[in-house]
This record gives structure tokens, sequence and C-alpha cells, in this order.
């Protein structure tokens, strides 16, 4: 009788073992995911990070944004939320500080932001967007000797996005950079950085600069989702940064 309780009592303890193990080892795995994902993006749990929001450009108002670029704010709203920070969704013309103490998502293309303007002057001046007289898209991407044009040809539309994250010193938070030739290029860029940032953590580093266009493929009839990487700049945008003229 003893042994058959004891036999019992141990098999109810190894039952009670191994659920807990079968627990513990998928929340490891989570918290070990979502430490990487806080670290690649900036974001410790209950700090605070910059959404800067760009302007629609096809109207004059300075406070209307386009509906794929709400879409793209949403979704690096539910990324703030995983990693445990809180977002201050700030309009272009609005902020009035330095890098490095936030991170930051800066959204859109230098003619709706004025923000992604002084990036680009300041930490990217290699890249640039050479305005097309009487589009209403963000002008052609230029990077070193490379041209990024937008394509509006039936059957082969294409628009492209630069995205980029900037370090403005050792131990600062990154700005990511967002900037693209239209509003569905922008949110296209976003699901291609929340998708993928461990492949570009591993191709850049956890703290590492980069400057890639994307290609976003027949926005039109697929909006956002069909987007691949054009070109990786890294080295012609970046090639006559000078740090001190970005700081805060």
């Amino acid at each position: 009788m003893i042994d058959s309780l004891l036999n019992l009592a141990l098999g109810l303890l190894a039952s009670a073992i191994s659920a807990g193990l079968g627990w513990l080892a998928p929340t490891l795995r989570r918290r070990r995911r979502i430490g990487r994902v806080r670290e690649f993006f900036g974001m410790p749990d209950g700090t605070e990070c910059l959404l800067v929001v760009n302007r629609h450009t096809a109207v004059t108002s300075s406070k209307s944004v386009s509906r794929n670029d709400v879409y793209a704010l949403m979704e690096l709203a539910a990324l703030v939320k995983e990693c445990g920070a809180r977002a201050d969704v700030v309009g272009h013309d609005q902020v009035r500080q330095g890098l490095g103490g936030k991170a930051e998502f800066c959204l859109g293309g230098p003619e709706s932001n004025e923000r992604t303007a002084a990036h680009l002057r300041n930490w990217l001046p290699g890249v640039s967007f050479v305005a097309e007289p009487g589009q209403h898209y963000a002008g052609t991407i230029t990077a070193g000797d490379e041209t990024f044009r937008h394509d509006s040809t039936d059957g082969a539309a294409l628009a492209y996005v630069l995205l980029a994250r900037v370090h403005a010193g050792a131990g600062s938070r990154p700005v990511f950079l967002i900037a693209g030739q239209t509003a569905t290029s922008n949110h296209a860029a976003v699901r291609y950085l929340t998708a993928r940032h461990r492949q570009l953590a591993r191709g850049h580093g956890r703290d590492g600069a980069f400057a890639l266009v994307l290609k976003v493929v027949n926005p039109e009839a697929y909006g956002p989702d069909v987007v691949e990487l054009a070109s990786d700049v890294t080295a012609k945008a970046f090639a006559t940064a000078d740090p001190a003229g970005g700081a805060g």
C-alpha cells in the first residue's frame, strides 16, 4: 500500500515537473525573443519612443494624414506595445529635440516630413529625393550613382522607399527613417522592418546603421504586401556623414 502511494506521489510530482518545464520553455523563448526585439529597436520595457507623423502630400492641411500612413502608424504602435514601451505621436513640424534620447520612427519622405528632410541632410547626405514636376508622389530617390524612379506604367507599377537606421552615437537610441515615394510604400517598409528585423540584425548588427532601398511591386494591385530589397545603399548613404552636425 505504501509503495503504491509512493509511486502515485512520484508520478504526480513527475507530471507537475513536466508541466512546469512545458510552460517554462516557451516562456523563456518568448522573453528572449522580446529581448532581441527591444534591443534592435531601442525600446526597453517602460521607455518612451517617438512616432513622427508626416502630412498628406495631396492636401494643404498640415494635420491631414494619408490613410495608408495611418495604417503604417498603427502597425508601429503595435510593435511599441509589444516591447512594453510608450508611443509619443508627434507631428513632423512639432518635434524640437535631438537624436538618441528616445527610439524614433520617422514616417514619410522629405516633402511631407520636415524631420525626415533634416535627418537626410545631417545623417544620410549620400541620399536625395529629386522632385518630379507635376507628380503627386515624393521625388526620385538617388543614392550615389543609383537612381530609383517611381513607375506608374500600367501593368508594371513600382514604388520605392528608403528604410534606414541611424545612431547619433555610442549608447544612443536608434532612429528609423521610413521615407517612401508613396504612402503605400511607407506602409510596405514598416511591414518589411517588423517582419525582418532578425535578418537585419544579423546583417547589420543589433545596433548598426544601415540604409536600404526597397521596391514595392504593383502597389495599386497588391498594396504594401509585395516588397523586396532593391539595393543596400548603406555605404553610399553615409559616405560623407558628419554626425556632429546632427546630434542634439
